[in-house]
């Protein structure tokens, strides 16, 4: 079956930077599922997939555009300390998620004050060109719910 869009595809990957050191990969975990075709992949990610078969396996090496997007100069904000999740202390270059309208975002501290952290909101990987090893691991129909949601459900997918 050639991936094409209402499938729910299902892969493995490993991320490498530039220098081909592993930054992130799902070894050992659930593999990745989305609803191929509604914007729920980076653009990148989906137009290597598309057209694959299940059991595929290959490298893909993206431009910033297609992934975490180009570094934004001087995008940083104040945001009080208690927004931060993932530590209990700060210190400048660690990484944070916060909560935003548009779902979690993962920021970079510049500076922390006694109440308020200055981050910088480019995505801790924007502005990097960034190769992916894909493996398909399966596909099937999308249900109807599924499209109408405009995501995967299940394993991998979205629990509501």
């Amino acid at each position: 079956m050639q991936i094409k869009d209402d499938l729910v595809v299902q892969f493995n990957y490993t991320l490498r930077d530039e220098k081909g050191d592993v930054l992130e990969t799902n070894e050992g975990h659930s593999p990745i599922a989305y609803l191929h075709g509604h914007d729920n992949m980076m653009p990148g990610v989906e137009k290597a997939i598309e057209g694959k078969k299940v059991g595929d396996k290959f490298s893909v090496t993206l431009p910033a555009s297609e992934t975490y997007g180009e570094r934004i100069e001087n995008a940083e904000q104040r945001v009080s300390t208690k927004h931060l999740m993932g530590a209990k202390e700060w210190k400048p270059g660690m990484r944070a998620i916060v909560n935003t309208d548009q779902g979690q975002r993962q920021v970079t501290v510049v500076k922390v004050g006694k109440f308020m952290v200055t981050v910088d909101i480019n995505h801790p990987l924007a502005g990097r060109e960034l190769t992916f090893d894909l493996e398909i691991v399966s596909a099937r129909e999308a249900s109807a719910e599924e499209i109408a949601h405009g995501h995967a459900h299940g394993e991998g997918g979205h629990h509501h």
